[in-house]
C-alpha cells in the first residue's frame, strides 16, 4: 500500500459575496479533488491548537500528530533545519521576512514578492554591514530568510517563542507600535532599514515601480526541535515535497527524505507537475510522500479571489490529477490519498484563520461504482461538514490514524 498527502496550503475560505456566497474551492473546478471526496471519505478536521497561533507550523505539526503544545519551538528553527542550518544548543534562530516599509508602515510582508537573487544580496549586504558578535543572516527563498542568534551572546528568559507578531498579521501597521520587546531585535530592524532602504537593489525596484524590500522583520524564534521519527510513530517511513524550507525542515525534524524539485518556488509560479512527478517517482522506494503547495495561501495573503481560484485549480489538475493517474498506472497493490488545505486563508481577511479544515480521503482497493458515489456536492467547506466523522482532532492523531487503519 502507497500513502499520499496532497496538501493546498490555506485553499479553504469563507463565502464571498461579490461570487454568489461560494468559497474560492466551490468557484474553483477541481474534478480529481472532487472524486475523491464523492468516492472515498470527507469530513473536517482541527488543526491548530487552543491558544496557539493559526500557521502552517502549527498545522502541519497537528496533520502529522505531532503535538505542537510538546514539540513546537518556533517557525525559525524549522525553518533552518529546513535550509540545513547548524543550530548549537541554545541556539536562537528566527524567520526573517525581507518586508516593505513605507513611512513607517509595514506595507508588504514579502517586499514586493523579492527574487530569490536579490534577496540574496540583500541579506549579504546586512552580513557586512551589520556588525555584530553572535548573528548571522542566512539566504532562503524570495522574502523568506533566517536570522540565528547565537546563545553565548544572547540569553532570553522564555523558551516560547520570541520576536515579533508575523508580518502577514500586521499589514498596515505602525512599525513601532509592532517592534519585538527584545532590545537587540529592536535594532535589528531599525538597522537594517538604514542599510536596504538605499542599497543599490532596491533603487532598481524603486526605478522599477517595484516595492523595495528595505527592512527585516524578525518572528517566530526558537530553539531547535526534538521529535521522535515518523517511522516510529506510524510504522512508515517517508519523504516530503515543497518548495518552502518551513516544510523542509519539518520532515527532516521527523526523518524524512527531503526531496527537492526544480521550480519549485512557493508561489503561483511553482512547478506543480514536477512536484507530482518527482513524488510518484519517490514512492517507487517509499511508502509515504507527502506534496504541499504554497500557491493558494499566497493568493489568499494578497486578497486575489481570481488568483487563488486559480492556484486551487493549478493544483487540482497539474498535481492532484497528475498523482491519481500515475497512482492507477504504477501502484497496482493500491494506494491511500488524502487531499486537504492546512489552515484557512480567506482572501476577505488576508491571514490564516481557525476553523476545522475539510480533507478527503480515497483507499483504492474500496473503489466505489459511479452510482454509488455521493452526490452531494464536492471537495469544499459545505460538503465536508456534512460528514458523520464529526470534527477530528489533528494534533491527538485522529487523522493520521484514520489515514493508515
Amino acid at each position: 500500500m502507497k500513502y499520499v498527502i496532497l496538501i493546498g496550503d490555506g485553499m479553504a475560505d469563507y463565502p464571498i459575496p461579490e461570487r454568489d456566497n461560494k468559497t474560492a474551492l466551490q468557484i474553483a473546478s477541481t474534478p480529481n479533488m472532487d472524486f475523491i471526496a464523492t468516492a472515498g471519505v470527507c469530513g473536517t478536521v482541527k488543526t491548530i491548537s487552543e491558544g496557539m497561533d493559526a500557521g502552517s507550523d502549527i498545522a502541519i505539526l497537528s496533520i502529522l500528530g505531532y503535538d505542537p503544545a510538546r514539540y513546537y519551538t518556533g517557525r525559525g528553527p524549522l525553518e533552518a533545519m529546513g535550509m540545513h542550518i547548524p543550530l548549537g544548543e541554545g541556539d536562537i534562530a528566527f524567520r526573517c521576512n525581507l518586508v516593505t516599509e513605507n513611512k513607517g508602515r509595514i506595507e508588504d510582508y514579502s517586499g514586493g514578492h523579492i527574487t530569490d537573487e536579490e534577496a540574496r544580496g540583500l541579506i549579504e549586504a546586512l552580513n557586512e554591514d551589520l556588525r555584530l558578535e553572535g548573528i548571522e543572516f542566512y539566504p532562503g527563498m524570495s522574502y523568506r530568510n533566517v536570522l540565528v542568534l547565537k546563545s553565548k551572546d544572547y540569553k532570553f528568559d522564555s523558551g516560547q517563542e520570541i520576536g515579533g507578531a508575523p508580518p502577514h498579521d500586521i499589514i498596515g501597521a505602525r512599525v513601532e507600535d509592532e517592534l519585538p520587546k527584545e532590545k537587540i531585535l529592536r535594532d535589528i530592524v531599525l538597522a537594517s532599514r538604514e542599510i536596504l532602504d538605499k542599497h543599490e537593489i532596491n533603487v532598481r525596484r524603486a526605478a522599477d515601480n517595484k516595492r523595495k524590500a528595505n527592512m527585516v522583520w524578525l518572528w517566530s524564534g526558537g530553539r531547535k526541535p526534538t521529535m521522535p521519527p515518523f517511522r516510529e510513530v506510524y510504522g512508515v517511513s517517508g519523504s516530503v515535497i515543497s518548495g518552502v524550507y518551513l516544510i523542509k525542515g519539518v520532515g527532516r525534524c521527523i526523518g524524512w527524505d527531503v526531496i527537492d524539485v526544480p521550480g519549485a518556488t512557493g508561489y503561483i509560479d511553482t512547478n506543480y507537475v514536477g512536484k507530482a512527478e518527482y513524488a510518484l517517482q519517490s514512492l517507487k522506494e517509499a511508502d509515504f510522500v507527502l506534496v504541499h503547495v504554497e500557491a493558494p495561501d499566497e493568493a489568499g495573503h494578497l486578497g486575489d479571489i481570481d488568483l487563488k481560484v486559480k492556484a486551487i485549480e493549478d493544483f487540482d489538475a497539474l498535481v492532484v490529477g497528475k498523482m491519481l493517474r500515475g497512482l492507477e498506472d504504477e501502484f497496482t497493490e493500491g494506494y491511500k490519498i488524502l487531499v486537504m488545505p492546512d489552515h484557512y486563508t480567506p482572501v476577505s481577511v488576508r491571514t490564516h484563520t481557525r476553523e476545522p479544515v475539510p480533507f478527503a480521503i480515497y483507499r483504492s482497493q474500496a473503489q466505489v461504482r459511479a452510482q454509488e458515489r455521493r452526490k452531494d456536492g464536492g471537495f469544499d467547506e459545505l460538503s465536508a461538514r456534512k460528514s458523520d466523522l464529526g470534527v477530528l482532532d489533528a494534533r491527538a492523531q485522529d487523522l493520521m490514524r484514520y489515514f493508515f487503519k
